[in-house]
């Protein structure tokens, strides 16, 4: 049953997936205003008939410009997130060049960073400011690679710096700051249970995993639950300067990704100092 499921799904999927790209692909040479609308629907079918199921929770998400910050633990994040309104993600250069992915990834007009060259960082800085400048929402994964699901790794700031400067808008001429907003996605349920620690790696794409096998075993394996707790919004002008923003946005999507695992208000949940930089995210008291 699981195979014929998985089955069903792989074939919704592509006859999904093909009459929207060629749509996607006229809209973005022909109408590039319109070309967000194609993406949010895919996603939310996508999200429908893999059977991932997204509950939203906290604060409302911010219009744009806002650098949106998130924990990333598997490919199901880009439709997860993707889902909930227009934005763009920012990439490693790596997805550029995967089939299928990449050209969708090009489509919802995406940044690829090449995270190993300096100069690459600081050129692809300015393009972040570009597109924030034209108001738009931009996700950045700031802990750089995907982890199992079941922890945040450390954030890293370099990236944020695009939010230092205020931009201008360009309808009416005044100044706005930039907004950051803080996400923690988790996936809390399998088949309507508590997931647990030992299922959510089974969901999570990470280290050496290949791609393809992966999400074959992810539509054997039935419904899931996904909580995205967005948290409030915030400037560099009231944080300080980056490395303090990354600290302080790591902390709240800790702290959200615990409550939606344990199921308990986000009030009731105190983080301890970690031990280690790569410590568990469950290493954490209730209050």
């Amino acid at each position: 049953m699981t195979t014929l499921r998985a089955g069903c799904r792989l074939i919704l999927l592509v006859v999904l997936t093909l009459p929207l790209l060629i749509v996607q692909l006229v809209i973005f040479k022909f109408l590039p205003n319109w070309s967000g609308t194609i993406p949010v629907m895919f996603h939310r079918l996508s999200c429908k008939i893999l059977g991932v199921r997204v509950h939203l929770v906290g604060r409302q998400l911010a219009p744009g410009p806002c650098l949106i910050v998130a924990n990333h633990a598997s490919w199901l994040d880009i439709s997860v997130l993707g889902s909930l309104r227009e934005l763009s993600f920012v990439a490693k250069k790596e997805v550029a060049e995967w089939p299928i992915f990449g050209l969708f990834a090009k489509l919802q007009r995406c940044l690829f960073v090449d995270r190993d060259k300096r100069t690459a960082t600081e050129e692809f800085r300015k393009n972040m400011r570009e597109r924030l400048d034209h108001g738009d929402l931009l996700v950045l994964f700031p802990e750089g690679t995907s982890s199992d699901g079941n922890r945040v790794l450390p954030f890293k700031s370099a990236l944020m710096s695009a939010a230092e400067v205020p931009v201008s808008d360009l309808l009416g001429g005044a100044v706005r700051s930039i907004k950051v907003q803080p996400i923690s996605i988790a996936y809390t349920r399998l088949h309507g249970l508590p997931m647990g620690r030992q299922y959510r790696p089974y969901f999570a794409w990470y280290g050496d995993m290949e791609i393809t096998p992966h999400i074959w075993e992810v539509m054997k394996l039935g419904p899931c639950d996904v909580t995205i707790h967005v948290h409030e919004a915030v400037t560099m002008e009231k944080i300080g300067n980056r490395k303090i923003l990354a600290q302080y946005c790591e902390a709240k999507v800790k702290r959200g990704m615990l409550a939606a695992i344990l199921g308990r208000p986000i009030d009731e949940i105190a983080l301890m100092p970690a031990k280690e930089t790569n410590s568990t995210i469950l290493e954490s008291t209730v209050k």
